[in-house]
């Protein structure tokens, strides 16, 4: 599903430049559930960004499904990003003007389907998440797991091929947080490939495989 060849990203300063990542290169399969960790500062949140196509701004090569990203313009870049990528943050990064129902049926809105097929999908993630209850309500109403389960649900709603998960358990409680990784990890056995940055062992043991990052480069191991 995923390549990455020789893969670099860098800031320029008055001093030269600094590396962020260096030299990744790395194959990840379809139906995956990897896990990038690593010490704060290692690089793991932009290499998430990078492979969310989030940041363009890098040197190397990125394959996603035999398409080269890298050479991509940014609108079809964009356009790749919407139909097979869904993402999970820590903040939530829920639209707070928008009502549960609202914010779930947004990536919707990005495909081609007519509104009776959008409410049906809505109303089956609303019915497997048990937050029907809370459909019309604004985020600022919610838990913070509440939120969180919101942020997962609009992550699979549009069915990806792939789900980034940036910290997923960070603001929650640990039975909060056990809820959101078994619910990876039933989404992974279903066959979405998933990638998670984090910082718990424990949340790592979900998943098949640990990439681990130190002062941007792949630690020996991997």
């Amino acid at each position: 599903m995923i390549e990455l060849r020789n893969l670099e990203k860098s800031y320029p300063l008055a001093a030269g430049r600094v590396y962020v990542l260096r030299n990744i290169t790395l194959s990840i399969a379809e139906g995956e559930f990897v896990s990038i960790m690593g010490p704060s500062g290692a690089g793991k949140s932009t290499l998430l960004h990078i492979l969310g196509m989030h940041d363009g701004d890098f040197t190397g090569e990125y394959e996603f499904r035999a398409e080269l990203v890298n050479k991509l313009k940014p609108r079809d870049r964009q356009e790749l990003q919407k139909r097979n990528i869904g993402f999970v943050f820590q903040s939530f990064h829920l639209l707070d003007d928008l009502t549960v129902y609202e914010n779930l049926e947004l990536p919707l809105s990005y495909r081609d389907l007519k509104k009776s097929e959008r409410q049906a999908i809505v109303g089956d993630v609303l019915d497997k998440f048990n937050i029907v209850g809370k459909k019309d309500l604004y985020p600022s109403q919610l838990s913070g797991g509440q939120q969180q389960l919101v942020g997962v649900a609009r992550a699979i709603v549009a069915k990806p091929k792939l789900i980034l998960a940036d910290e997923p358990t960070g603001n929650l409680h640990s039975d909060q947080g056990r809820e959101i990784m078994e619910l990876f990890k039933k989404l992974n056995e279903e066959g979405t490939t998933i990638i998670q940055v984090t910082h718990s062992e424990t949340n790592a043991t979900y998943g098949n495989r640990v990439i681990r990052l130190k002062d941007g480069w792949l630690a020996s191991g991997n």
